[in-house]
């Protein structure tokens, strides 16, 4: 199994507390100590408001942290999970992606999905589509990008995008264009469209029986397309709270719950740490390699993870470094 890692850059509040100007040299350290260590990659996720509720914490851009990880780094790879197709046009991100790659020395991965956060679709003036239009945007923008990555330029006579001869030079480095990841579960378009471009796939729910489900529809898709779905590299998000036992479980979860009901409020602060007990990344070291292990199995190849912790207190990527990784890897 491969290893990601979030890099903390503000949209879970995961930089409350630190002054903005001393933001990106917290995140370029732990980028550039994840490019010395185990991990196969780094990940930003592409939003311009907080969660679980729009505040005014600093929320940092993901492809504008993406140029500067790919010339502040040296080895590992770059990916966002994931790019929201509608935030850009599609020709113009395979631009701003393919220069990415030259400066990284080929090491960009594209996250790509069709976008489901309302509160900044509006507050940026994108309009909230339905959920039909948004995948039909997802796909039109995917065979854009796989044009201008493979061919140099691209042409789309699309019912949401329409391109002419689009210009994409210098290609990316990588053989073959960026890999694509396409992100999300949604059974009849999301995978379909991955089963048919991507060459990996994105889970966000890291729970075994869902990622078995998704997991099962996505080859379903393969076979009527004829396309080989063990060369669909499998991953899923994980988000990761260490205790050396449960009670430090607890008294960690209630530390991080503490410092964002101030922004959001004690209700939005309790129901967000919900979403993160009971699962896979969330409890001692031996609980989570048994869960990873148990998705291992069932076809994952690959793990990012996310600590909400990080900022502040790297120790928990000791712990994840030293035990977890090893057994997984």
């Amino acid at each position: 199994m491969k290893f990601g890692l979030f890099i903390p850059q503000g949209w879970r509040h995961d930089l409350v507390g630190i002054d903005p100007a001393e933001q990106w040299s917290v995140m370029n350290s732990i980028a550039a100590r994840a490019d010395r260590g185990p991990w196969e990659s780094i990940w930003v996720f592409d939003h311009f408001h907080t969660v679980p509720v729009a505040t005014d914490q600093a929320t940092h851009e993901a492809w504008t942290l993406m140029a500067a990880f790919a010339a502040s780094t040296s080895r590992v790879r770059l990916g966002q999970m994931c790019t929201c197709i509608s935030y850009r046009n599609p020709a113009y991100l395979a631009k701003v992606a393919a220069t990415v790659d030259i400066i990284s020395g080929g090491r960009t991965e594209m996250g790509i999905g069709a976008g489901w956060y309302e509160h900044e679709w509006l507050a940026y003036g994108y309009g909230f589509p339905p959920a039909p239009e948004r995948l039909a945007r997802l796909d039109e923008g995917v065979q854009i990008m796989k044009q201008a990555w493979t061919l140099g330029e691209a042409t789309l006579n699309g019912k949401y995008y329409q391109v002419e001869g689009a210009i994409c030079q210098p290609l990316p480095l990588q053989e073959g264009g960026i890999p694509l990841w396409v992100a999300g579960g949604g059974e009849k378009v999301t995978l379909r469209i991955a089963a048919q471009f991507a060459e990996c796939t994105n889970f966000a729910d890291g729970k075994a029986e869902v990622f078995a489900a998704k997991s099962e529809i996505l080859k379903a898709h393969c076979e009527r397309l004829d396309r080989d779905y063990d060369r669909i590299v499998k991953s899923t998000n994980i988000k990761v709270v260490l205790g050396e036992n449960e009670a430090d479980v607890e008294r960690r979860l209630a530390s991080i719950q503490a410092a964002l009901a101030p922004h959001v409020g004690e209700k939005a602060a309790t129901d967000y740490m919900e979403e993160y007990r009971g699962t896979a990344g969330v409890g001692t070291s031996e609980q989570v390699i048994e869960r990873l292990l148990e998705l291992k199995q069932l076809g994952l190849d690959y793990s990012i993870l996310y600590s909400p912790e990080v900022a502040w207190d790297q120790s928990v990527l000791d712990q994840i470094e030293s035990e977890i990784i090893p057994a997984l890897s």
